[in-house]
């Protein structure tokens, strides 16, 4: 001590204790550590993300556009969203920057507000009714962040409500999910290389503008999309990550479908997007009714080895989107529910639904799970709490709007829709394989497997259109699960087909291994009235009066001590 005290105390002393300090500053700058205390771990980022942003290959900028006279529970949104964003700088240093922006600024140099751009780019706001003293005020609301990074851009949606109205819960599940929407757009503007996947062709399945978002808005700009036609090609290259079949209408036989069991068995990951029954909307429109058919696709015992099986009926669910009726005959169209159009609820028990919206159904299956050795289903789609099936054929009659349904007959809760299949799959033709098949697979160097030698997963949703588009007069598409007939008006609402799509290729092809960050949940944590009545003094009294009476009392014991040392 004291030769410390004689180095503080000479000529140089002072430049000494700068230089320390100042040594310690560029220490705390290049090395520091910070303990996250809350329960969740929100301040910790998971492995994949810090992987992911330490590998950034180009500096990347994130404007969000969350500022604003927002409500409450949007500040909030905002605050966690910057805490993220801090964050993440923390771990990517000089390779991540980020800004919030008001929509309603104006873009340097123009003219045009970045409300008006995002709007451009297909980016719509949330209309939002917040509550007042004098009543409910309708607000604009842009939970968009962009990404930049050299000339690319990707949009990422941050709050998804299912209401037009604030909610707690939702806005503590946009928090929860803010991690991996974020990381995940940044992996997307960091990969070089577009992920293969394939959209099979040859049995019916839509090519016209009714995908025009599945293709051009949906797949193309993160993924290499190809169309394979399952008949025409030998095999199903094991190069595309995942195969999606939309809607056939055409019946499948014996030789595509061990194509596309073996591209199974080799690890390709399948999104079976079926409507089992002939049920269209042109149709009905045309002759006001319809009779609901098996289309007869010989798909079920592929369906049932794997572990479900798609029925043959049609869902019926309180719970529905709108279409236009003329009730009275005279040509006045009225929108009312029209059950065969189910909105359809999340179980938000997996990666891919959590914190999902609502998502749009039309003419919607059912499906049951099956017997399958190794195989673990997870239901991910499912109706509401008032539903009902009809079996097929069924007769569906534009007329069923003239009264309203009873209440008593959809008493069926949570039917299954869309299913996610798990483990060793098992060859279809393990003990049925021809030797036509045989000689086939061996004339194209191709070893037949009668089982998959490791995990694989697989989709099966019971509705074709749920990935398919409206269009409107000219040939106008709409955005994914939107209805033509609620567009633009104050029924309009966003429903989430798209982002399950999205969800569910995430984590079927789980190149970036951000289902860690997916799967966090916040806990709400809210106060109890009756606590706050009955022990409100004692808190006021611990948080207001003893801190101040422990400074009195430090400094009087302070006094004492002091008069006590140097009375003599």
């Amino acid at each position: 001590m004291k030769f410390i005290s004689k180095i503080l105390n000479s000529r140089w002393g002072i430049f000494l204790m700068l230089a320390f300090l100042l040594a310690i500053n560029v220490v705390a700058s290049l090395w520091h550590s910070r303990i996250d205390l809350t329960d969740e771990q929100r301040f910790t980022l998971s492995k994949g993300t810090e992987l992911l942003l330490n590998n950034i290959d180009e500096p990347i900028t994130i404007d969000v556009f969350l500022k604003g006279n927002y409500p409450s529970g949007f500040k909030k949104l905002a605050s966690a969203t910057e805490d993220l964003l801090r964050e993440f700088k923390e771990v990517a240093g000089n390779k991540l920057s980020y800004q919030f922006i008001s929509p309603e600024d104006i873009i340097a140099g123009t003219s045009v507000s970045y409300a008006d751009t995002l709007t451009s780019m297909g980016l719509l706001p949330i209309n939002l009714t917040a509550q007042k003293k004098d009543g409910q005020e309708q607000q604009n609301v842009f939970p968009i962040a962009l990404l930049h990074q050299k000339d690319k851009i990707f949009p990422i949606q941050i709050y998804k409500g299912k209401t037009p109205i604030v909610n707690v819960k939702e806005v503590n599940n946009a928090e929860a999910l803010l991690e991996f929407n974020i990381a995940n757009g940044i992996a997307k503007l960091n990969q070089n290389i577009k992920i293969k996947i394939a959209y099979a062709i040859g049995n019916g399945e839509p090519m016209d503008y009714s995908v025009y978002d599945l293709a051009e808005q949906t797949l193309k700009p993160d993924f290499d999309l190809s169309l394979i036609d399952i008949n025409q090609q030998p095999f199903i290259s094991p190069e595309f990550k995942s195969l999606i079949i939309l809607k056939p209408k055409l019946s499948f036989t014996e030789t595509e479908k061990l194509k596309i069991d073996q591209y199974v068995m080799n690890g390709g990951k399948l999104l079976f997007f079926i409507d089992r029954l002939n049920a269209e909307m042109d149709s009905l429109q045309i002759k006001n009714e319809v009779v609901a058919y098996d289309r007869d696709l010989n798909l079920n015992d592929l369906f049932f080895k794997y572990g479900v099986r798609v029925n043959p009926d049609l869902i019926m669910d309180l719970q529905c989107d709108y279409l236009p009726f003329d009730i009275n005959g005279n040509g006045q169209f009225e929108l009312l529910p029209w059950n065969y159009f189910p909105v359809i609820e999340s179980a938000e028990n997996h990666p891919i639904n959590k914190n999902l919206g609502y998502v749009s159904g039309r003419f919607v299956n059912s499906i049951d799970m099956v017997e399958a050795e190794g195989i673990t289903k997870t239901v991910l789609l499912h109706s509401s709490l008032n539903s009902r099936i009809i079996a097929s054929p069924a007769l569906i009659s534009g007329k069923e709007n003239s009264t309203a349904p009873e209440d008593n007959n959809f008493k069926t809760a949570n039917i299954p829709i869309a299913v996610l299949l798990e483990g060793k799959f098992k060859s279809l033709f393990s003990n049925r394989l021809s030797n036509e098949m045989n000689d086939s697979l061996k004339a194209h160097r191709i070893d037949f497997l009668t089982s998959c030698p490791i995990e694989n997963k697989m989709l099966v949703v019971a509705d074709g259109d749920i990935l398919m588009n409206s269009v409107v007069k000219g040939n106008q598409p709409l955005p994914m699960g939107m209805n033509p007939y609620t567009y633009g008006s104050q029924r309009q609402f966003p429903f989430a087909n798209k982002d399950f799509l999205l969800n569910a290729l995430d984590y079927l092809i789980n190149e970036h291994n951000l289902s860690e960050a997916k799967s966090k949940d916040y806990a709400i944590r809210f106060l109890d009235p009756k606590k706050i009545n009955a022990q409100k003094n004692f808190w006021q009294f611990l948080n207001i009066v003893l801190p101040i009476f422990m400074v009195i009392l430090f400094a009087l014991i302070f006094q004492f001590l002091r008069k006590r040392k140097y009375a003599v």
